[in-house]
């Protein structure tokens, strides 16, 4: 038994906002390399976190989002589950890392005149249009996500 359990995978669950504007634009942001355990290259997402012990779906997106992005959510709406195609290292010079569940929720902005102020986890932001956004993120995630952003 201990033997069959040193195979499986390890996952954290992840939610992701998949925000759109009026225009019908997405919300992405481009991590900050710095920011990165090991030292990949910076890439493209959607705002979002893991899930901390105690947390609910809706307070996870609202306090994620305000830590990276400073809006407000309204309209949590479920629209995918994935697995990424990222895993996370642990440690410095992991070779194996954390994979990541993501569940993905299309949310819209209280204010769509908020300012967007980025925390030092991403180092810029982008509104794309639904097919810059899947070419964008197909680095993180499967093609069976970015083909159904051209809603």
């Amino acid at each position: 038994m201990i033997g069959e359990m040193a195979n499986e995978d390890i996952y954290n669950l992840g939610i992701k906002a998949l925000i759109t504007n009026r225009a019908g634009q997405i919300l992405l942001l481009q991590v900050n390399k710095q920011e990165l355990i090991d030292e990949n290259r910076a890439y493209w997402d959607i705002p979002g976190g893991r899930v901390k012990h105690g947390e609910s779906i809706e307070q996870t997106l609202t306090q994620e989002i305000a830590e990276e992005t400073k809006l407000q959510l309204k309209e949590f709406k479920y629209f995918d589950s994935i697995l990424s195609k990222i895993r996370i290292p642990q440690h410095p010079g992991d070779t194996v890392g954390v994979g990541l569940i993501l569940f993905i929720y299309r949310c819209a902005i209280v204010d769509e005149n908020a300012p967007i102020a980025l925390s030092r986890e991403h180092s810029q932001y982008r509104w794309c249009t639904p097919a810059e956004a899947s070419e964008l993120l197909r680095v993180k995630y499967p093609a069976s996500f970015t083909s159904k952003l051209s809603f």
